[in-house]
């Protein structure tokens, strides 16, 4: 019986030992090219964003200066 506690115990220890050490290496760096990579596709996605904002912007501008032209005309008509 304490033969198979002694080994049930070294077995816990190898196991704990062996996924302890697995878990470290996990996280390695990845190669630069893959890094330089996803920094450039993360660069253009915030440069799309920002475009798309502007065109926004740029729409909510043109809407208000149609609605500014419109109350001008009807004030016009009806002077």
């Amino acid at each position: 019986m304490s033969k198979l506690l002694s080994v049930l115990i070294a077995a816990a220890f190898a196991f704990v030992s062996a996924g302890s050490f697995a878990a470290s290496h996990g996280g390695a760096m990845k190669d630069d090219k893959k890094m330089e990579k996803k920094e450039e596709k993360k660069e253009m996605k915030a440069e799309k964003k920002e475009e798309k904002k502007e065109m926004k912007a740029e729409k909510k501008e043109e809407k208000k200066e149609m609605k500014a032209e419109k109350k001008e005309e009807k004030k016009a008509d009806k002077k």
